[in-house]
């Protein structure tokens, strides 16, 4: 399979719909802050991508589907936060499919999978066929409930960690699109430092995940600590996110394990 080159990305309601409001916080914001910095990183990436919306005005359903139709994207991502009646009942990310089979499941599973290391709970993968956007786009699509918009934790998560929120899912859909045919047993990574200092290694760590990498310390048996940026089944994903954190002015070098 290739590597889809334009991303359909949904800042879910907006306008005269702000979607779940919980203490004066309105999920319409939320979904446009993150959209628009995974968006972000898929253009350092390479990756062509289309906002259905960029500000705060309403669209249809029907008229997002439209816009990626016409847009001819090679997938559809759209971005929610979810609510329950009582506050603080109910916690952690689940996305939604039309059908739970092929890309749609797998890029679903992935991105739940990586915001589950970044401390959501992964509620799984659900099928709502009935939802317009997934059944009105012509491409594959998922919608994320990334985390409760009336949970305290769930909104600490989402504000403290907003750069490695998007990062997790602009890796999840990367490693989606690209992973098909690729080594199962090699893990890519692209290294950014080693010390053997922990604390040198952890002020590296931050600045990439300040500039929005999925950046991480990894004790190794050497003593050494390795500062260390996703974790890629293909080699092509490897390359171009070392190819974008040159461009930022890190020194960086391929891994495998």
């Amino acid at each position: 399979m290739s590597v889809a080159e334009t991303i359909i990305l949904d800042p879910g309601h907006g306008g005269i719909d702000p979607g779940a409001v919980y203490n004066g916080r309105r999920e319409s914001d939320d979904n446009l802050r993150l959209a628009m910095a995974v968006g972000n990183l898929l253009q350092k990436a390479g990756y062509e991508v289309v906002y259905t919306r960029i500000s705060d005005i309403y669209h249809t359903p029907f008229e997002k589907a439209q816009i990626a139709n016409h847009s001819g994207g090679d997938i559809f991502v759209s971005f929610h936060r979810n609510s329950v009646e009582e506050p603080n009942t109910s916690t952690g990310v689940e996305t939604l499919v039309y059908r739970d089979t092929g890309l749609p499941g797998v890029l679903a599973r992935n991105i739940n999978e990586q915001l589950a290391q970044i401390g959501f709970g992964n509620r799984g993968v659900i099928e709502r066929p009935g939802l317009v956007v997934l059944r009105r786009t012509e491409m594959p699509a998922v919608l994320i409930e990334t985390g409760f918009i009336n949970n305290e934790e769930d909104n600490r998560l989402f504000d403290e960690k907003l750069n490695e929120i998007a990062a997790a899912i602009a890796d999840g859909i990367m490693e989606s699109l690209s992973g098909q045919g690729a080594t199962a047993d090699i893990i890519y990574r692209v290294q950014a430092g080693a010390f053997a200092n922990r604390s040198n290694a952890d002020r590296l760590r931050d600045r990439l995940i300040a500039d929005g990498f999925p950046a991480f310390t990894a004790a190794s048996p050497d003593g050494l600590y390795r500062v260390q940026v996703g974790a890629y089944r293909n080699l092509e994903n490897a390359i171009r996110m070392e190819q974008v954190l040159r461009g930022k002015g890190y020194r960086t070098f391929i891994t495998s394990e």
